[in-house]
């Protein structure tokens, strides 16, 4: 009986140690729990026609933003002569543009001298005085000069007339143009915007940690709410909740404001500190301090109908550690 039972002993410590770590495996799976606030760290959302370009340094984020992860703004195409990439194989021929006159001219000379060579008549017959070996490299220099002035001046037509461009368009780094073409104009952001930005922060954080996914759709884009609403579900189906409190504003600046389609945005910095901590069903802390704060430093994007309407969180970004 005492082998029988000290044979079972470690059967059933390997059963406690593999119970234990089916426990952990949700959590290390996510090793960015400790990163749990609303957007859990990630770059998420649309910025409009600026979805795609790097918010410009300020003095609260000096390094800017990190690209999105998650976006359901559409890449936009290249345009046709304006970085836009030739399949591969192609290079030669965007480098080298084909020349269907030059292609004709050259063809011209080579296919009339190759025939007078055929018969006898030097390059181009014996009008030219194109007897003897003397006169074919003479005839050959002047073929070769000939068609070096040609593709010259043909060349010098295609660079003038490449430099003219058509009314409203804008040449290649002077920022991007919204759909429409219609042109990005600045916005002024009164104090009253910054108030509204600061207890935005504190409303979506709040919201964020009661699980109110309502709430959220009267402070955020759809777009967000769907992210908002996917981050709830996953910290649920690991059995964990995020609770941040006792929000506190830093500081911040404008990054940037504009008007597109019809909407206004603002980008701002915002560094706010907080206590974040993640739990599980039972209340038990197993992420983060509650005696410890955490700043963290993000970029946020608003958005409106033009002049008038309440300002929806529409982006979140994060800025490279460093």
């Amino acid at each position: 009986m005492k082998k029988n039972s000290s044979r079972l002993m470690p059967r059933k410590s390997i059963v406690l140690a593999a119970s234990a770590a089916l426990t952990m495996l949700p959590l290390l799976a996510h090793p960015d729990v400790a990163d749990a606030r609303a957007g859990g760290g990630f770059s998420m959302g649309s910025r409009g026609s600026r979805t795609y370009s790097a918010p410009a340094p300020s003095q609260t984020a000096p390094f800017g933003a990190t690209p999105f992860q998650r976006t359901m703004t559409p890449r936009p195409q290249p345009t046709p002569g304006y970085g836009a990439r030739a399949p591969f194989g192609g290079a030669m021929a965007m480098a080298q543009p084909r020349r269907p006159f030059m292609s004709g001219f050259m063809g011209g000379l080579i296919g009339a001298g190759l025939f007078g060579m055929m018969f006898g008549h030097g390059m181009f017959g014996s009008g030219m005085g194109g007897s003897g070996f003397l006169g074919l490299l003479i005839q050959l220099a002047l073929v070769f000069f000939i068609v070096r002035w040609a593709i010259r001046r043909f060349a010098g037509n295609r660079a003038n007339a490449g430099s003219a461009m058509p009314f409203g368009m804008q040449r290649p780094g002077a920022g991007p143009v919204p759909q429409g073409g219609q042109q990005p104009v600045s916005v002024a952001i009164t104090a009253a915007d910054y108030q509204a930005f600061q207890q935005a922060l504190i409303n979506i954080q709040t919201a964020w940690s009661q699980q109110n996914v309502g709430a959220m759709q009267h402070m955020a884009t759809p777009e967000m709410v769907s992210y908002f609403s996917s981050q709830l579900n996953d910290l649920a189906s690991r059995g964990a909740r995020n609770v941040v409190s006792d929000i506190r504003f830093d500081r911040g600046d404008l990054v940037e404001s504009w008007r597109e389609n019809g909407f206004d945005y603002a980008t701002v910095a915002m560094q706010y500190s907080m206590i974040d901590i993640t739990t599980d069903m039972t209340g038990r802390v197993i992420e983060g301090d509650p005696s410890n704060r955490t700043t963290v430093t993000e970029l946020w994007t608003f958005v409106r109908s033009a002049g008038t309407g309440t300002w929806l969180l529409s982006a979140i970004q994060q800025t490279p550690r460093r």
